[in-house]
């Protein structure tokens, strides 16, 4: 299944695709016997028998049932699959190999792998959809970079999670895209403030269950500039895989039904290039994970406004 959140007269609700032309209405299919329906935290939530009941109300309209829950997708707009995530998005960085090397070539420096997951995390506020425009402000940055992401939806709330038990807490998965402001990044010494700007994390187009794809370390992922292909790897060549960043992130740490991890992108971005290329007023960037979906979003140069 494909679990949406969609804009419709100024109101979102979650849906899920039934073809590439038709959204189902989960807060009206479901009615009450799922309980409330108002969020796509309210479906992740839920667990299994809502899933279940989910899955029910897909195969029902696929078959010709209950029409008056289903509308064109021409006629809504898609938003990020949790548009408002409830606590910051998790993020991994260093963490495909090729990455490291290109980082530290174009740094000088030595290219050291990481011996634990580098955890960062990004605003509920930098999060828009798969196809809104990426905000630019040109007096705060001047490096705006991009980097594709495999983003893990979790379903059920863990601590300690050991990691041959990992895959059990992911309700499904999303693409990303870790919008970053290299300058800043370098000069405030740190990964928060370049990458958790106002708009930095397009994500979507949906999240697609688990059972969607059994082994999320073989699944390709690829980036484009303008039709020009930039990033292109394997999940398979990550350090730390899925299994892993589930574990070591919730030592100590409650993850909570609907929390993201964005888990780190390969080689190619902007900064490394020789020279380096960053992103203009204009260009169009499309986000592609394999098995999931791809994210198209445009550039755009923004006014500078001071606060009052």
């Amino acid at each position: 299944m494909r679990l949406v959140t969609v804009e419709q007269g100024g109101k979102r609700w979650p849906g899920a695709m039934l073809d590439g032309e038709r959204v189902l209405n989960l807060e009206q299919a479901l009615g009450g016997g799922a309980g409330k329906i108002e969020s796509m935290i309210d479906v992740i939530a839920g667990g299994t028998p809502m899933l279940e009941a989910v899955r029910a109300a897909v195969k029902g309209a696929a078959s010709g049932g209950a029409t008056a829950n289903t509308i064109a997708l021409a006629e809504v707009r898609l938003v990020a699959p949790i548009p408002v995530p409830r606590r910051n998005v998790f993020c991994v960085g260093r963490n495909y190999k090729e990455h490291v090397a290109e980082a530290a070539k174009a740094r000088a420096t030595e290219a050291k792998l990481p011996e634990v997951p580098h955890f960062f995390t990004k605003p509920p506020q930098s999060v828009i959809g798969p196809y809104d425009d990426i905000p630019w402000d040109a007096v705060v940055t001047q490096q705006l970079d991009y980097e594709v992401e495999l983003g893990v939806v979790i379903g059920r709330a863990g601590r300690n999670i050991p990691r041959e038990r990992a895959l059990d807490y992911v309700f499904g998965y999303t693409v990303i895209n870790d919008i970053t402001g290299r300058d800043l990044q370098k000069r405030h010494g740190q990964w928060f403030k370049g990458k958790g700007l106002d708009g930095s994390c397009p994500m979507g187009p949906w999240i697609v269950e688990r059972a969607a794809l059994p082994d999320p370390q073989r699944i390709m992922v690829r980036l484009r500039v303008n039709g020009e292909q930039r990033q292109e790897s394997s999940t398979s060549m990550m350090i730390f895989d899925v299994l892993e960043i589930i574990s070591q992130l919730s030592q100590g740490l409650m993850l909570e039904p609907g929390d993201v991890i964005a888990t780190g992108t390969p080689s190619g971005v902007g900064f490394a290039m020789s020279p380096p290329r960053f992103l203009g007023d204009g260009d169009i960037v499309e986000t592609e994970v394999e098995g999931v979906g791809m994210l198209k979003n445009r550039i755009r140069r923004i006014e500078h406004v001071v606060a009052s």
